[in-house]
């Protein structure tokens, strides 16, 4: 209490812009191609403007109502407010801005192969820090990617060396800004093969059934994560899933034997159809198949889909 013993008068000032700022974060993170850094970087000055207005008039009320019981600081509040006003009409602005005009137009395109050179088996690791990753079957080669990227994420870097293929950019690992960062990879079907996908915030799709994979690691940051499991299985498969996922479908097949491990920080899981015991979730054919799929999930996951799918139905 100031030395006179009247209480203070409350400031909204700071709450709002780390609710403001908060906000912000959160939604990069959810969607990697929004960027409030150029907007925020440019007119941040205007929080000044109006809290200092905001504050001159508090300072007038005062001296024409010097009984006045102290309260909240009205002027700074809605100068604050009015920033995040101005903030939202700005960011909105862009985003039409570049539709309409094609606002940052630094984005690339780049398509690249990678023959077998007579490797019998292989060992793949990607590494996106943010965007969209799809992953299919059906190549000729081993590899056939499809890059569509912003100057600032960088280049993705494909190297191939005896049996290992690394597949990663050196681009910002976080930065604001409007960006694209879309791969579209699809691999050879009759290479046996370990797949290792490591990805930061964004959407993923994997689909890996018909692919003669036998081990399958993927580490996730935020967003979603459709893990497609089915397909012609000729051999066991072990997979493990790990990361902060917002959301995760996986796509499990039903005329083979499935085993589901989901431990750690999980917010809910549906798994209708399959037989749950503590924390594992099997179906009638596990440890009956030939052939049997493993999982193991763990992690920060917020919430779990396991969808069993017949042959022919997604």
């Amino acid at each position: 209490m100031p030395q006179d013993g009247q209480p203070r008068r409350v400031s909204l000032v700071v709450p709002i812009i780390l609710i403001t700022v908060g906000a912000l974060f959160l939604l990069h993170n959810w969607r990697p191609a929004f960027d409030p850094g150029p907007i925020l970087w440019t007119y941040w000055p205007l929080i000044l403007i109006f809290v200092g207005i905001g504050k001159i008039w508090d300072s007038s009320y005062r001296s024409r109502n010097p009984n006045a019981a102290p309260a909240v600081s009205i002027g700074a509040s809605v100068g604050a407010v009015a920033f995040v006003a101005v903030l939202v009409l700005l960011f909105w602005h862009g985003r039409s801005f570049s539709h309409r005009r094609g606002f940052d137009t630094g984005s690339h395109h780049n398509v690249q192969t990678v023959d077998l050179q007579g490797a019998k088996s292989a060992h793949a690791t990607l590494d996106i820090a943010a965007g969209q990753l799809t992953i299919n079957g059906g190549a000729s080669h081993m590899l056939e990617a499809d890059f569509k990227y912003s100057e600032r994420e960088g280049k993705p870097q494909v190297s191939y060396q005896g049996d290992e293929l690394e597949i990663s950019q050196e681009g910002k690992k976080f930065h604001f800004g409007h960006t694209e960062n879309t791969w579209n990879l699809r691999l050879g079907d009759n290479i046996p093969m370990e797949l290792k996908v490591d990805m930061g915030a964004g959407q993923s799709e994997v689909k890996v059934g018909d692919l003669a994979i036998n081990r399958l690691e993927m580490h996730m940051g935020a967003g979603q994560v459709i893990a497609d499991l089915t397909g012609n299985w000729k051999d066991d498969l072990e997979a493990t899933i790990q990361g902060g996922v917002g959301h995760a479908v996986i796509l499990l097949p039903e005329d083979v034997g499935v085993r589901v491990h989901a431990t750690g920080g999980i917010g809910s899981i549906n798994a209708d159809k399959l037989q749950r015991n503590a924390d594992e979730y099997t179906n009638d054919l596990y440890g009956k198949s030939p052939v049997n799929l493993r999982l193991e999930i763990s992690g920060g996951i917020g919430n779990i889909e396991l969808r069993p799918v017949s042959k022919g139905k997604k």
